[in-house]
């Protein structure tokens, strides 16, 4: 059986190849896929084929999944027509016979008004469309996208417009951790996975990012326009302020909260609790 994983030069992708790894998967059976190839040539040490391809590049999607079994699409972090990016790769699927796609979308993406999970929606219909046999994975928040900025919260504080709404955190591990679960196991075809790990307010990520760096972090709440404003100030450029700031928009409303069971069931323990999980980062850094 061939799994091919996409987005391997990347975070998330390099950790479902990992995670295959440590469940037993034949090196031989993984090829890992992505545009800059030197960034995973130690993977072809190891025995994982490793493979070039461009998501804007139908033709090189098709050399990559010529003869794959399961392919997981890790969404596209080129937010130059995202959506179209995943139409090829699906279709680069459909061309090639893919047994099992399994995507990577986001929390509620077909219900959310939240601006990042548009192209989240758009992929999700399509792919129910194509008649893909496929299992839809929405990844909650990354603990990794606030302890990535740590040393900017130590310098300034943490700023955002959340209110008192909770965002559900898990480390991108334990999310690499499902997606080999899924690929390596049976019984999930046609299912939709809402994964999130603990949910906390950006005031308690705050003392936790306090806790962990022993140094005090405090939130500030700021209407979403003014933090919109703190991020275009920051060297952010257009529309990535306003993006953000609907980020925080859709936590104060409730719609980054996910339910913590089914990243438990798919793990088959807890997701790693938020304090442990900023710790780790914040070492890690």
């Amino acid at each position: 059986m061939t799994i091919v994983v996409t987005g391997a030069t990347g975070q998330l992708g390099r950790l479902v190849v990992e995670k295959l790894l440590d469940r037993g998967v034949p090196a031989a059976d993984i090829v890992a896929v992505g545009r800059s190839t030197d960034k995973i040539a130690d993977l072809a040490t190891r025995g994982v084929t490793v493979v070039a391809a461009d998501y804007t590049d139908p033709a090189s999607l098709d050399a990559a999944f010529a003869g794959a079994d399961k392919v997981l699409l890790v969404s596209s972090s080129d937010f130059n027509d995202r959506a179209g990016q995943h139409r090829h790769a699906i279709d680069a699927a459909q061309r090639a016979g893919v047994s099992h796609l399994a995507y990577t979308s986001g929390p509620k993406a077909t219900t959310s008004s939240i601006l990042l999970m548009a192209d989240h929606k758009a992929t999700e219909e399509y792919l129910a469309e194509s008649g893909v046999p496929s299992t839809v994975l929405r990844n909650g928040w990354y603990v990794e996208n606030y302890t990535a900025q740590v040393d900017g919260y130590l310098a300034h504080g943490m700023v955002g417009s959340a209110g008192d709404g909770k965002v559900s955190i898990a480390p991108r591990s334990d999310l690499a951790e499902a997606a080999a679960v899924v690929l390596t196991t049976e019984g999930h075809l046609g299912k939709v996975y809402e994964l999130g790990g603990e949910a906390v307010t950006l005031d308690e990520l705050a003392t936790l990012v306090s806790e962990a760096t022993g140094t005090e972090v405090a939130y500030a709440d700021v209407p979403q326009d003014v933090f919109a404003g703190i991020l275009t100030d920051a060297g952010l450029p257009a529309p990535m302020p306003q993006v953000f700031a609907d980020v925080d928009r859709g936590i104060a409303a409730g719609e980054l909260y996910v339910d913590p069971a089914d990243l438990a069931a798919l793990l088959g323990r807890p997701a790693t609790p938020a304090a442990g999980a900023v710790r780790d980062a914040v070492t890690a850094r």
